[in-house]
């Protein structure tokens, strides 16, 4: 288990491909998926520094719940929701973001170190 991976969870392939690509060339290990079921099959297995997820998501799993169910196993987890549109009101949790769409890939990057700084973890 690596103590650097950052987890990004979108339904969108080209917002997911943009954003994945600029975490990993900021030096982060990404896993990413693009339902909410993926993504907690995922989070069952590893855990993460910083969860990123959209809120609205296909399926039967939001972000909101992603981000709950993740934090059952660490309950400091760091979170990032990304949203345009969620018909859920918002229930975030310490130590997390809201991220508007549209943003430009490079704002996930800066917001994902000044969680990092926050928590007083190095970067990357």
């Amino acid at each position: 288990m690596s103590t650097s991976e950052r987890t990004f969870v979108e339904d969108d392939p080209l917002i997911r491909e943009f954003v994945v690509e600029a975490l990993r060339e900021a030096g982060y290990h990404v896993i990413h998926a693009s339902t909410g079921e993926e993504a907690l099959a995922w989070c069952k297995r590893h855990v993460a520094d910083v969860l990123v997820t959209d809120v609205k998501l296909p399926g039967q799993v939001d972000g909101w719940q992603i981000a709950e169910r993740c934090r059952e196993q660490d309950p400091d987890l760091p979170v990032i929701y990304a949203t345009g549109f969620s018909p859920a009101k918002p229930r975030p949790v310490p130590g997390s973001r809201i991220a508007k769409k549209p943003f430009h890939p490079e704002e996930i990057v800066r917001t994902i170190r000044e969680l990092g700084e926050e928590k007083g973890a190095p970067p990357g």
